[in-house]
This record gives structure tokens, sequence and C-alpha cells, in this order.
């Protein structure tokens, strides 16, 4: 079996390719046994977030395009949109790209933690599922312990850096003095949360969090000295927002361009930030050329972000080496345990030889001959048994020029150990 990695992220794909490729909770169940179902495919794990949708797979064979056709099927994303932006990495490729996401180190915000909380969940939703088997769990948990590690070992998570905490220091680049302000917060999941903490530690003046659960918007606003609406009231709250931060699941965007036109005039056009880290969008893009609207997409916080990653670099190549090292064990831990079926197979044959001699051993004693020609007799027989089919390749080896399988073989039988 083979392991892959396989799909779309932040560094191969547009906004608007990810946008179209998210495969939300609801319907992660379904895709996860629809994939199951294709018939290379042993074992299954999907991530979807705002930054990435991956497959990671145990698959017969190394081919890759039976679940490359199965994500272009399932997205519904033509061939044009769809191939020039997909990855594919198999074995020891797939192992590297999964530890490195899970230790933040393939992450817009480099050394993220929220990514590990992600791919933790995405494997329990395997699990749930039952897509996932002991090759994949064995992976996951391997790169579960590496993240672990990096995060203890290097200073890659030192200071509070995320795209949460970008879109923050955005606010304070654009409005020098918070205290003065106003931010909304839409949606109450955990990039939302996050942004809802960093804007009141860095003492936001107000802060309203919207959401189409109110009673999630309201623990959330508690846990900030905020104020919570539903989302039905949210075209009401935008004239008093100088900073909007969105993040929900909704499929079509939940601020057109004529909502905050409205605002902007309620507000006099005095200037409003808007960070939409929501995938799909929250925001229509056309927002963007009102005056006085600074709007930004989970793309465009790369010179945001640029700053803190330059900041982290020296702790990500120490990171980077925890990864490679882990790699090579797990590498070698999967060659040990491919072995173990031809291992088991060379025993079996051993012993089913064993079995047949000894039986005829016993049948000769039983006859009355003597057990020291039997003796004799069953362990020339046995040997020979063991030798014949190695001698018989080695002959052939020699034969044809074969000197890669003689030195195999050297090394297997321990030919060239001296005689003690």
């Amino acid at each position: 079996m083979s392991l892959i990695a396989l799909g779309l992220n932040h560094h191969t794909a547009p906004i608007a390719i990810r946008e179209r490729a998210v495969i939300d909770g609801n319907s992660l169940p379904e895709a996860l046994q629809n994939l199951k179902d294709v018939a290379e495919v042993k074992e299954a794990a999907i991530v979807s977030t705002c930054n990435r949708t991956e497959i990671y797979c145990g698959i017969h064979g190394s081919d890759t395009k039976p679940v490359s056709t199965w994500m272009h099927d399932f997205l519904d994303i033509s061939d044009q949109q769809f191939l020039p932006h997909l990855f594919a990495h198999t074995d020891r490729k797939a192992v590297s790209h999964l530890m490195r996401v899970c230790s933040g180190l393939d992450s817009l915000v480099l050394g993220e933690p929220q990514i590990l909380g992600q791919m933790k969940q995405a494997y329990r939703d395997a699990a749930e599922v039952g897509t996932v088997g002991s090759e994949l769990s064995q992976l996951f948990q391997s790169a579960f312990s590496v993240a672990k590690q990096v995060r203890t070992d290097t200073d890659i998570g030192s200071s509070p850096v995320s795209v949460a905490f970008a879109a923050v220091s955005l606010a304070k680049q654009i409005f020098a003095n918070l205290e003065e302000h106003s931010a909304l917060v839409i949606g109450a999941g955990e990039t939302t949360a996050l942004a809802s903490q960093h804007l009141h530690s860095n003492g936001i003046g107000n802060i309203t969090i919207a959401n189409r659960t109110f009673s999630r918007a309201a623990t959330l606003a508690e846990s900030v000295d905020g104020n919570a609406i539903e989302l039905s009231h949210l075209n009401d709250a935008l004239a008093s927002a100088d900073i909007i931060v969105s993040s929900t699941g909704a499929p079509l965007p939940i601020l057109g361009k004529g909502a905050i036109e409205s605002a902007m005039r309620a507000r006099r056009y005095r200037p409003m930030l808007i960070v939409d880290i929501a995938v799909p969008r929250d925001v229509e893009p056309e927002v963007g050329d009102i005056d006085g609207v600074y709007l930004y997409t989970v793309d465009d916080m790369n010179n945001v972000v640029d700053e803190n990653r330059k900041s982290r670099e020296a702790a990500a190549l120490q990171a980077e080496e925890i990864v490679r090292n882990e790699v090579e064990r797990f590498m070698q831990r999967q060659r040990a345990l491919g072995a173990n079926d031809m291992i088991r197979s060379y025993r079996d044959q051993v012993q089913f030889t064993q079995q047949q001699l000894l039986e005829k051993s016993r049948k000769q004693l039983l006859a009355g001959q003597d057990p020291q020609a039997v003796l004799e007799h069953f362990a020339h027989a046995f040997g020979n048994k063991l030798m014949h089919a190695p001698t018989k390749r080695m002959r052939q080896a020699a034969e044809h020029g074969d000197n890669q399988l003689l030195d195999a073989a050297k090394s297997l039988l321990d030919l060239d150990t001296p005689e003690k």
C-alpha cells in the first residue's frame, strides 16, 4: 500500500479556486464514504479549511489518478480550473507534507497552532466514519507527535501569530489607537474567537459579535466584554463598525456592496477596515471599490504575515530538521512493517518443511530404523530444502552477471563475516 497526500492549498491555488473546493462539515461524512468506495482507496482522511482542501489516503498501488479523479468529480470543478492547482505527493513526500502541515510549517502564518487542532479534528472525523485504518492512524499519530516536539523544542510558537493576530496587526496599522474604535466580528468559530480575543487584549473600544446562533455569539461576547447580535440584525451594526472581521461558513457572500455603501454614507465615509478570512468569501469583492473601505482577504494577508514569518525563520529551520528526522524514522518503521509479510511467509515455509520432514522421521523411528541414521537424514534433508531455492537463484545470478543480487545474497546470508 502507498500513502498519498493530494489536494489544493494556499501555495497552489488562489482563493477563487479554494473556496470552490471547500468540503464543509455537513458534506464531510458523505465525501469520506464516497472516497472510500473508490476501488483503489484502502483508507482516507480529508482536511478542509480556509487555506487547504487536502486528501490523505492509503491506496493499492501508487497511482494517484483515481483519487484526483474522485476529487475533481466530487467538487464538480472543470479540468482547466482544477488540474493546474492540484498537488500530489506519495510515500515519503506525503509523510513529510502531513508532518509539516501539522507542525505549522506549511501554513500561511508560519508556525500557527490552529492547524494542528484542525488536523486532529480531520482525523477524528475520518475515524468516526470508519475510513482510517492502521496505516493512516500510525501516520497521523506520528505527525501529531512531531508537531508537539516542534512546539516544545523550538521557538516557532513563542509569539501569538495567526491569521487572526495578523488581522488585528493590520487594524493597528490603519487605526493608531484601537481604544477609540469599534469592531464587528461576524461568526463565532475558532478564528473569529481568536480575532476577538486579540482585539480585546489590544484595547478595542467596543466589540460586537454577530452570529447565526445567538447563544454562541453571546458566549463569545461575554468572554471579551462585548455585545452580541443575531446575524439577521447585521446591517444595523455596520455603520458603527470601524473594523469588521468576518469568517462564517456561508456558501455565498453575506456582505454586499449595497449594504456597505449604505453604511459608509451613514459614517460620512470615515475609513472602514474589512478583513474577510472566510472561504468561501463572506464579502463581495466589489466592496473593495468603495471609497474609504479597506478590504482584505486571506490571500491579501501575505504582506502582513511576512514580518512575523521573518522572526520565526530560525525556529523553522530547527523544526524542519525535527520533521526530517521523524520522516526518516517513520519510513524505517514502514519498511520494517513491509518486510513482516515476507518474513512471516518465509517462516511459514520453513515450518511447513520442518513438519513434513519431522513426520517422515517419526514414521522411520516407529518402523524401527536406527535413530542416529534418522537424525542424520533429517538434518541433511532439512539443510538441502533450505538451501535449494537460494543456491539456485545465486547460480542463475552468476550466469547472468547479476552482481547486485549476489552482493545482496552475501549480506543476507552473512557470508562476508569471518569465521570464528
